[in-house]
Order: C-alpha cells, then structure tokens, then sequence
C-alpha cells in the first residue's frame, strides 16, 4: 500500500555534517534532543531525491487566530472544517471515477485498487458525517462486489472475499438489515484458509485475520469465535518457525521467494495483527524477539530493509520501510510494555518526518499513509509534536494533492 514537499517554508534548519563513523546497523547516531533526529534533521540519503520531496516544513508553527502564516497557523476548528470539506469533495470525485463513470459496474472488487475501496471511504465519511446517502451508497457498492468476488480463491480484508463480507455485514448492521447481515456473515464463514494460503497481510493468513478482527471490533467480540481467531494465529507463528529455522530470526515468511519486512508483505504486518489476537507466552516471545531483530538490523539511517539481506535504503512507504514498521513498533509497546519500543517507533517516525513527503498521496505508499505515523505516535505518547507532523502531512495534501494526481502521483499510490 508515493511522495510530497513544500514551497518555502520558514523554520528550516541546515543539517551538521554526518558522523564520521557509521554506526553499526541497528544503532543510531545519539543526539541531545527529544527528537532523535534533531542533529541529523536534513540529512538526506544519496539517491533517494527521486522517491520524496525534501522537507522544507518547519518544525512547528502555533495556531494563530488570524492564520496569518498559512494552513499551518490556522486554529483547529478552522483547518478541520477546511480538511473535511477537501476530504468530502475528493469522496465525491472518487465516487465518480471508479463508480459512476464505470457504470456502477465491478471489474476489480478490492479495498486495495478497487470498488471496495470506494465503499469503504463512503462508509468512513459516513462515520464522520452522518450521511446516510454515503451509508447507501456504500451497502450498493458492497453488493455488487459481493457478486463479482464469489467463487474466487483471494480471501483477505485488503484483497480478497473476506473484506467484501466483513465490510458488506458492518454496514448491513448500520443499515439495519439483519437478512443483509446475516448473509455476510454467512459468505464470511464460507471462507477457507488452505494450507496453500501464504502468511502476509495482502494475500494472506494476516489478512484474512484483518478481516475477523474488523468484524469483532464493529459488531462484538465474539463475531468471529476466539478460537478460530487463535487457530489461525497458531498456523501463521508455526509457518513462521519452520522458515526461521533456517537463519537467525524467530519467525521468517516468505512472499514470491523474498523474505518481506514490510507491512503490506512481511513481518511488520504479520506481527502487527498477531499482536491483536490473543497469543501464547512462547509465540509472544518470538513476536516480540522477531522485532527486537528487525531493530538490531535496521539501516544506520534508521529505516528499515525491505526484505531480509537488503542493502538497498530507499524505501519509505507503508508497504515497505520505516512507517510500517512504526505502526507495529507502537503496537509492540502497547503490548510488551517496553520503552524500547516507544523508543524506536518514535526513531522511525522521525524517518517518516525527514523523507517521508512522498510524490503520491495514498495509503499504501503515498503521504497519506505515512501521516498515520504521527496520529499513532500522538496516541501512543500524547507528545503534541507528532500531531503537528500529522497536521504538516496533511496540509501539504491540501495545497499539492491535485497537482500530484495530476502529475501521475495516482491516489491509490
């Protein structure tokens, strides 16, 4: 699951010359700040230039009555009510691209590049705004994906059946069609997760469990029953044991013979959902051990491999890279309880805030993604900073969003 960057912002400041010696993998440079990367803050890595804009947004600008320094300055209600009425009008354009002008017809079902996608942002805007023509909309988009998924053998919440069902039953409940529902939920219990089925979070395992935990977070806990939950979760930490014997990691996956780190293939995202499901104390060590080795194997710079024995640090997406890795490092505190991974989560959002301006604007590798780095770094500490980051991500949307998907920076990027 692309890039961005600003005019002339003021409040930039020249990045120190870089450390003589490298430091290990794993190890960061120290720095007297509370930010980890305030030393280093400018400091862009050679050959990265042509993936992100380079951050010129100043390190906070306050809230003034007048706004009179731009979106970055306007009081709260002021720029919310500006986000949500650009976030309303891009759903209205959504809708009529990849519903509307294709004749409320289906020919590719997925939340990641498809009609569910735009079902589930009607659904979003409908949480915020009340709308019950977006609620309706919604529920018709769903059924049509419904109809053009069945019989086919993808099964997860981002790519597969199991999103279509899971999606299609919350909002049936909304709608308040219990024969609707109950015909979700039926589909849903008629997936099978086969021993051919991989383990990541697109195609996978993960992300057939992303949708049972969706189900039990909008409709009740016990949607899904706990031990179907855990069956799964068991399957997917064996798989992972039995490649990771082979190296020195905990758990090990593989994706088209590549031993993904990332969220939207690799380890990132599969621990990230086994964090949410009820785990045994040994298959909680290898999870949190798993980590603890993605951390000692880090880039210098502090982003992390795409895929394990990777040299190659360019990548800062959702899918692959540091912000991935953060949302899951956040989990991972949440759970574990360990300051170390506050600690690191809050390295590799500082990785998202230096390089992190991508030149798309979606989810999976775009701006937008990456800005949920700040929420969940917000939510995790309460530190005002991280949302600021999220408020100077999302302004920069407003001002550049156009051009960029203009420019070919697709939404989806």
């Amino acid at each position: 699951m692309g890039n961005g960057g600003g005019g002339n912002k003021k409040g930039r400041r020249d990045s120190p010359s870089p450390p003589l010696e490298t430091p290990p993998r794993g190890e960061l440079p120290s720095t007297s700040s509370s930010s980890s990367s305030r030393a280093t803050k400018r400091h862009r890595v050679a050959g990265m230039a042509d993936r992100y804009f380079p951050n010129d947004l100043p390190d906070f600008v306050a809230e003034a009555p007048n706004g009179g320094r731009g979106l970055l300055s306007l009081p709260y209600s002021s720029l919310s009510e500006r986000l949500l009425r650009a976030a309303l009008r891009i759903k209205d354009k959504v809708v009529e691209e990849t519903w509307t002008r294709a004749r409320r017809q289906v020919t590719d079902y997925t939340l990641y590049t498809g009609a569910l996608g735009t079902a589930l942002l009607l659904f979003k805007s409908f949480q915020v705004t009340g709308n019950r023509a977006d609620l309706a909309l919604a529920g018709d988009i769903v059924k049509e994906c419904d109809a053009a998924s069945r019989g086919l053998p993808f099964l997860t919440f981002i790519c597969g059946r199991a999103g279509v069902c899971a999606l299609g039953a919350v909002i049936a409940k909304h709608c308040n069609d219990q024969l609707l529902l109950t015909h979700y939920l039926s589909s849903f219990d008629e997936i099978i997760v086969t021993e051919k089925v991989p383990n990541e979070l697109l195609y996978g395992r993960a992300g057939y469990l992303w949708a049972c935990l969706f189900l039990n977070t909008h409709l009740g806990e016990k949607t899904i029953p706990h031990e179907h939950i855990t069956s799964v979760a068991k399957d997917i930490i064996d798989e992972g044991r039995k490649l990771a014997k082979k190296g020195n990691c905990p758990l090990m996956y593989e994706w088209h013979g590549k031993k993904y780190w990332g969220a939207a293939h690799g380890l990132a995202g599969i621990m990230h959902v086994l964090m949410h499901t009820e785990l045994k104390l040994d298959e909680k060590d290898d999870v949190k051990n798993t980590l603890l080795y993605m951390i000692r194997n880090r880039y210098p710079t502090g982003n992390y491999p795409s895929s394990e024995g990777s040299e190659s640090d360019r990548l800062v997406h959702w899918c692959h890279g540091a912000p991935g890795v953060a949302l899951t490092l956040a989990k991972a505190y949440q759970v574990f309880h360990d300051e170390h991974f506050k600690q690191t989560a809050a390295e590799a959002a500082e990785v998202v805030w230096n390089r992190g301006l991508l030149k798309r604007v979606g989810i999976c590798h775009g701006v937008s993604g990456n800005a949920y780095v700040f929420l969940s770094l917000y939510r995790l500490t309460g530190n005002v900073e991280y949302l600021y980051r999220a408020k100077a991500f999302a302004c920069f949307l407003l001002e550049k969003a156009d051009q960029l998907i203009a420019d070919g920076g697709h939404a989806w990027g």
